[in-house]
């Protein structure tokens, strides 16, 4: 139950500011974000060795959230990480026909892309602008995903630097209508027990390319358990 906004060259000071919640078994092994041997920054799922959001100093962005659809997810199929870690690589996505279904925002330092595969593969271009990203389909509406988008429009509006207010909104427990039937997961936030919010990260990469990513951590209580902050220059 993944959620996340992208403001993809929406203010003239910034290139990409990017706001996502990582939800997650809490017993799925995780590594914290990290600057990876490769240049990549981001966290590392233990289980399949991908990641499901990361950013490269080669300019290039993506995240990845499962995509709810009957009859999925399969065990057999490959891990959705590889989406993310190819991109970053400067690689295309490969095989995502191999994959349960997903949505995936990627972006460089001049365009944005969504790229699904269900029920067929497809790769949009995305223009400037805000862009949700959950569960459901591209133009799928979630209240969620709106409340996002929300946030980070004020927080543009605003004309701030400061991301307290961005991790305050991915922090927000709120039930939300119309998510579809589990209620409990319908929040921006979600804490529960076996699965829930493992993680929220703030990007913000600038006009000039000077680039800050932040994660934080939490527990099973919904508990801080750790942040972590890389700067970095994300190529024009």
């Amino acid at each position: 139950m993944c959620v996340a906004a992208a403001a993809f060259r929406a203010h003239p000071r910034w290139r990409l500011v990017v706001i996502g919640n990582r939800d997650e078994f809490h017993e799925r092994p995780a590594a914290p974000m990290a600057r990876w041997e490769n240049g990549v920054i981001a966290g590392r799922d233990l289980q399949a060795r991908g990641t499901w959001l990361g950013a490269a100093e080669n300019g290039r962005f993506a995240l990845v959230t499962n995509l709810r659809a009957d009859g999925y997810p399969q065990a057999h199929l490959a891990s959705r990480g590889a989406l993310v870690t190819d991109w970053l690589a400067g690689r295309e996505p490969a095989a995502p026909e191999t994959m349960n279904p997903f949505n995936l925002f990627m972006a460089d330092a001049q365009a944005a892309w969504h790229l699904t595969n269900h029920p067929a593969p497809r790769r949009l271009p995305l223009g400037p602008g805000i862009h949700g990203l959950s569960n459901g389909a591209h133009d799928e509406p979630w209240a969620k995903t709106g409340a996002l988008e929300a946030a980070l429009a004020g927080w543009l509006a605003a004309g701030d630097e400061d991301p307290a207010p961005l991790l305050a909104a991915l922090r927000d427990e709120t039930e939300l209508p119309g998510d579809g039937p589990e209620g409990r997961f319908s929040s921006v936030f979600i804490r529960n027990a076996l699965y829930g919010t493992r993680c929220s990260t703030v990007l913000l990469v600038a006009a000039g390319g000077a680039a800050r990513m932040i994660e934080r951590r939490f527990d099973a209580d919904g508990g801080v358990t750790g942040e972590t902050e890389v700067a970095f220059s994300a190529a024009a």
